[in-house]
């Protein structure tokens, strides 16, 4: 990838223009991090740079960025720029292309604003973001009120490069960030929700959960969240402290990071709040059921898609099942071992143990269980169909879902084993015209 953007960068310099890396690749090459896509920053003007690279693409010439393709790989090339006033908190009024030192000037964070000639092998750094990198700082290029103004978002990318990088955030750009946090709102639910995404499933997630807590960002787009914070919980059970505390450390414990657990994993006690009560103890009744309600309702505002809602909520209304795994039917439990992305179940069960009581038995037991349904021999199918029920005389209806579910729990718990020992449960338990839609148990 480094040598198909140099060679973009030494035919831009044959032809007598300016270019550089820039960006986040720089950042995290002084870091030693793996670099991920490289961005270019030339002097030339957009056409120059379409001229010298047929077959180019314009995404956004009034900003200044072709795409250039090179050695099978694609491109940024940007031409140096300052921007008016970003009337709308998102989009420049104006854009002009000017020379690197004001490029520089423009960017977001210190550590962001470097540039590095691939040729020469040198940093250009006209923000003292090399010195930032050293002290492990996040802080705003120019006054941080300013820089907030012009992108809202940049008050939330603050706290993802600080959990990313493992750095903290200036004091100045975090009291920037305190006082105008509210005003994060004015940016669109999809890009809040791709920066929150960044931010969990980054190493430092609950760190980030921390900061957004902290920056009091999490007030605004998570208020049921930031709720959580300072709720009390049985000792006996959570010695760790409060549900904020709670599922802060069970977010850091996570050892799969996908976007569906992750969400799981916030949000499986976001029921606890409003159902909080003393009496004999804490108690928390309802707090699952409340959970899951409250849960889709946050997805939706994230505007996360059905599928990845769907499995938010599946993992919350299940996290406390696996208290009763042990004294669960064997077809109960085949059924449960056997949903859809269990794994992030198991793990979401694992995580929330260690960061309460510790106890891990259930745990165990499921994983031992999984082993042998692994080594066991795959089900048989269905013993009757649908068809087999109208011949045996029942009309088509809800009926048929609840008895061929109790054919099913049969055969999974070892009961029935062939075709007509399913026939003769039905016509034992079910039997034509004595049971309707609705009686059955």
């Amino acid at each position: 990838m480094q040598k198909a953007a140099q060679r973009i960068v030494e035919k831009l310099r044959l032809n007598r223009h300016e270019a550089f890396f820039a960006g986040g690749w720089v950042r995290d090459f002084l870091l030693g991090r793996k670099p991920k896509d490289i961005d270019i920053v030339t002097s030339a003007a957009p056409e120059e740079v379409r001229r010298l690279f047929p077959g180019s693409t314009a995404v956004g010439a009034a900003f200044g960025v072709i795409l250039v393709r090179s050695y099978g790989r694609t491109f940024e090339v940007t031409t140096f720029r300052s921007e008016g006033d970003y009337l709308d908190g998102r989009h420049p009024s104006s854009v002009t292309f000017v020379g690197p030192r004001e490029d520089a000037l423009r960017r977001d964070f210190t550590i962001n604003g470097l540039f590095y000639d691939p040729i020469t092998k040198r940093v250009i750094d006209y923000v003292h973001g090399r010195a930032d990198l050293k002290k492990r700082i996040v802080r705003t290029i120019g006054p941080p009120e300013a820089r907030f103004a012009e992108d809202k978002l940049r008050m939330m990318r603050a706290v993802r490069m600080a959990c990313t990088l493992d750095f903290s955030v200036w004091p100045e750009t975090l009291t920037a960030i305190q006082g105008h946090a509210g005003q994060v709102l004015e940016v669109s639910w999809e890009r809040i929700r791709d920066e929150l995404l960044g931010i969990l499933i980054s190493p430092g997630r609950g760190r980030g959960l921390e900061l957004l807590r902290e920056t009091g960002l999490l007030r605004h787009i998570l208020p049921e969240i930031d709720a959580m914070n300072g709720v009390p919980q049985p000792h006996e059970f959570h010695p760790e402290g409060d549900v904020f505390t709670h599922t802060r450390t069970a977010l850091d414990l996570l050892r799969m990071r996908s976007p569906t657990l992750v969400l799981g994993t916030l949000l499986h006690d976001v029921g606890k709040p409003p159902t909080f009560s003393v009496g004999d103890r804490i108690r928390f009744d309802g707090h699952v059921e409340a959970g899951a309600r409250l849960s889709e309702q946050i997805c939706r505002r994230l505007r996360l898609s059905n599928e990845v809602t769907a499995q938010v909520v599946d993992l919350v209304e299940n996290h406390l099942r696996f208290m009763h795994v042990e004294e669960m039917r064997r077809s109960t439990l085949r059924r449960f071992l056997s949903k859809p992305n269990f794994a992030e179940h198991l793990e979401l069960h694992r995580v929330d143990c260690l960061s309460s009581h510790r106890n891990l038995e259930s745990y165990w037991f499921c994983k031992r269980e999984l082993e042998q349904m692994r080594a066991e021999p795959p089900l048989t199918p269905r013993l009757i169909t649908g068809q087999d029920l109208i011949d045996l005389g029942y009309q088509p209806g809800p009926l048929f879902a609840a008895i061929l579910h109790a054919v099913e729990d049969q055969q999974l718990d070892g009961i029935l084993k062939t075709r007509e020992d399913a026939l003769a449960f039905v016509r034992t338990h079910y039997p034509v015209g004595a049971v309707r839609p609705g009686d059955e148990q």
